[in-house]
């Protein structure tokens, strides 16, 4: 029982000890996130010919936070998915991030997806990936994707 005990407590500390650690990127320091409804970034998406990439996360979820973090304020990063996308960053558990949510079946956090420009889901990946892995990911959406994706 005082087993069970302690490893709960560290648990715990684990999880205040990464929020604790997580800082808000600076402005102009991380991927650009559409500020706007799922609607508006689908029409924009139009607009600019570009695919959409989501961010799909909750505010409790500890890998979410270090995406958030560490991968998407890296330079590379941020350069080609500013460059290649609309980027929408939703928590699936406020707002329209429910229905999101149900539509493209995220069960698991972080969830990335990259849609076509109407929506249409071209692929996902779940779970924390380090800069390189997420570069792969868009290149590979943009590979799977529809002609129409600007290049």
């Amino acid at each position: 029982m005082r087993k069970r005990v302690t490893l709960g407590l560290l648990l715990v500390f684990a999880l205040f000890s990464i929020s604790a650690t997580y800082k808000t990127p600076e402005a102009g320091s991380s991927i650009n996130f559409f500020k706007g409804s799922y609607k508006e970034a689908l029409i924009e998406a139009k607009k600019e010919n570009k695919l959409i990439f989501i961010d799909a996360y909750t505010s409790w979820c500890g890998p979410c936070k270090l995406l958030k973090q560490n991968t998407f304020t890296d330079k590379a990063v941020i350069a080609y998915f500013n460059e290649h996308f609309i980027n929408v960053s939703m928590d699936v558990e406020k707002g329209e991030g429910p229905a999101i949510a149900t539509k493209y079946n995220v069960t698991h956090y972080p969830t990335l997806i990259i849609t076509d420009k109407d929506g249409k889901r071209i692929t996902f990946t779940v779970g924390y990936i380090q800069p390189d892995d997420l570069l792969g990911f868009g290149k590979y959406g943009i590979e799977k994707g529809p002609g129409s994706a600007s290049l």
